[in-house]
């Protein structure tokens, strides 16, 4: 029965995806001899949090996720970034595929706000990998295994290509989601006051309540 091993060797900005992507290289080794003629594979990606060090900006900006920095003992923990399906073509031996993982840069979603939060260095990240293999067995019949639970890679994403990546697809800019009822709200200030652009109208509600603060 198959017994495969898994790694990442590294990492890229997916040049013509719809949505902003990330191919990571991933690596499978069979330590056993049959040929593989596909696998099913199941990966749940994770933060690391703990596993780097943040600057005094950085821990400001992770306020929302973790609270104050004298609790992150108790407060930092692993954060679930997102689960991919792949299908792997046959292989013999050991294969390098690509495995694509699409990305947003809505700050609602909890890893968006961290990765927005870094400035430079490494995201450690946690590769937890499950699903079936389909091999042929002795006499080139068709089996199938379950891939272990304990299955696992790890891989530090470096904070500079996910920056390369959302520069790519938002150039110089950054993108939040409002409620209906807000951006309704928001649009009738925006013509109300004859604003040309969603940029002029933000800047206009921030100079109001920085002035009625200062007042």
């Amino acid at each position: 029965m198959p017994d495969l091993e898994f790694g990442i060797e590294g990492a890229e900005v997916a040049r013509f995806a719809a949505v902003p992507s990330l191919l990571f290289k991933l690596r499978i080794d069979n330590l056993k001899d049959e040929p593989i003629r596909s696998v099913a594979l199941n990966t749940q990606i994770r933060i690391a949090a703990a596993g780097r060090h943040y600057d005094v900006a950085e821990q400001e900006r992770l306020l929302e996720l973790f609270g104050e920095p004298s609790r992150w003992k108790d407060t930092l923990r692993s954060l679930l970034w997102t689960h991919t399906v792949l299908q792997v073509p046959r292989f013999s031996g050991s294969t390098v595929v690509d495995m694509p993982i699409t990305c947003t840069y809505d700050l609602e979603v909890v890893a968006a706000k961290y990765f927005h939060a870094l400035e430079d260095g490494e995201v450690p990240l946690e590769f937890l990998f499950s699903g079936t293999v389909f091999y042929a067995a002795e006499g080139g019949w068709l089996q199938t295994a379950r891939i272990s639970w304990e299955k696992e890679a790890e891989y530090r994403l470096p904070v500079s290509l996910w920056k390369e990546m959302m520069e790519q697809y938002f150039p110089n800019s950054a993108w939040i989601r409002l409620h209906r009822d807000a951006f309704d709200r928001l649009y009738e200030f925006k013509v109300r006051k004859g604003l040309p652009t969603w940029e002029a109208t933000v800047e206009a509600l921030l100079l109001t309540s920085e002035q009625e603060v200062e007042r």
